[in-house]
């Protein structure tokens, strides 16, 4: 029987989840999360994937640990928890190419690729998409000095630490990268109040131009009632001297 969880290496605790899938079984719990724990040590701060292979009758049971996805790889290296929401415009860390080279390391075995550059690079294919840099370059460009042989050294000797000066410089880097991009969103919700203050004004100006138009009305019908007095009065004044002439002929 095998029963498939993705827990926090080497932090596995009891939970609803862990409940109902072991708890039917009638399995030690504590005895799971303990052997757990110890198989997934290695990749504490990372989602990973662990089947149990279990015996139902004897209740005995073997861990097999999977390598964690590579994008929890890459966000435990950036220190991050979660990718960018908008990838083009938000970048949200920037890794050393040592720090792909070790997510490749742990992924290789797992991947289709033919050979560990390609594995180098199918990792930064996935920085792209969490909103990671790559030695201050966006990932397109990080591949092309891949295939340009720029990284061929780091690569052949599957250089996997990144010294201190070059983590500071890094960092420095996506400093100011953050600093623009906090710029760049006050300019942008700035032009978006602009532009919604001005469609109100142009509304409030509609609006004020529209009300003389509808209050006319009723003076244009008031000025028609005076002028068809007059008109009244003038035949009635025409009818009596008629009336005057015929009684003289008789």
């Amino acid at each position: 029987m095998i029963i498939k969880l993705l827990v926090d290496g080497g932090e596995m605790k009891p939970g609803p989840i862990v409940g109902q899938k072991l708890g039917p079984i009638g399995i030690n719990i504590g005895d799971v999360i303990s052997k757990v724990n110890q198989a997934t040590s290695e990749f504490k701060g990372t989602k990973v994937p662990v089947a149990l292979d279990i015996d139902p009758k004897t209740k005995k049971f073997k861990v097999e640990v999977s390598s964690p996805p590579t994008s929890e790889l890459l966000k435990k290296e950036a220190g991050i928890e979660t990718g960018s929401g908008d990838h083009k415009k938000s970048k949200v860390g920037n890794l050393s190419i040592e720090q792909v080279i070790k997510v490749a390391k742990v992924k290789h075995a797992d991947m289709l690729a033919r050979d560990f550059k390609s594995a180098v690079k199918s990792v930064v294919g996935s920085c792209a998409s969490l909103g990671l840099l790559v030695e201050n370059k966006e990932a397109v460009q990080l591949e092309q000095d891949i295939d340009n042989k720029v990284f061929d050294s780091e690569i052949s000797k599957q250089k996997s630490e990144t010294s201190a000066e070059k983590k500071t410089k890094l960092l420095a880097f996506f400093n100011d990268v953050l600093k623009k991009q906090d710029e760049a969103k006050k300019a942008e919700e700035a032009a978006k109040a602009a532009a919604e203050a001005a469609a109100a004004l142009a509304a409030a100006g509609t609006a004020g131009a529209a009300a003389p138009a509808a209050g006319a009305a009723p003076v244009a019908g008031a000025t028609k009632t005076p002028a068809a007095a007059p008109a009244a009065g003038a035949k009635a004044a025409e009818a009596k001297p008629a009336k005057g002439k015929a009684e003289k002929a008789k």
